[in-house]
């Protein structure tokens, strides 16, 4: 009698420990999504401010062109100086660097961000499984649980 109601108890345990074991892991799952959405979209953005830089690089000066401004939305601009292109830093910050040396820290960013999405759709593949494997004990002890109470 005893043992019956130790198992039991350790199952209720269990279950108990599984369940919020679970509630974090799928925080934390949906939380990498959130990430991972973030960091796509900057890799869109970069990809994108890559390739007008490209267009920008085999244009002549005071040739018009269609620069987005987003939410696919154009100006038509003259192109003044393609030598030369301003940078964001980050921080509200931006420097005039060289197109080529616009372009390099473009890609080094692409690179790390590449970095970035690689490492934190390793993580949620490991959460995954994770709250699989976890959903699969849980509901073998609930099921006990179940014929256990009956």
């Amino acid at each position: 009698q005893i043992d019956a109601e130790d198992a039991i108890a350790t199952a209720e345990e269990e279950l108990r420990r599984l369940s919020v074991e679970m509630r974090y892991l799928e925080q934390t799952a949906e939380m990498l999504q959130q990430r991972i959405s973030m960091v796509n979209a900057a890799i869109a953005d970069l990809t994108y401010a890559n390739a007008t830089l490209d267009g920008i690089e085999k244009e002549k000066e005071n040739v018009e062109m269609l620069v987005p401004i987003g939410g696919s939305s154009y100006v038509k601009v003259k192109l003044a100086d393609s030598s030369k292109v301003i940078v964001g830093m980050g921080s509200g910050v931006s420097v005039e660097q060289p197109l080529a040396q616009a372009k390099a820290t473009l890609k080094e960013r692409l690179d790390e961000l590449e970095k970035t999405m690689n490492a934190a759709q390793q993580q949620f593949s490991q959460i995954a499984e994770r709250i699989n494997s976890g959903r699969g004990r849980l509901e073998t002890l609930l099921a006990q649980s179940r014929a256990g109470n009956q």
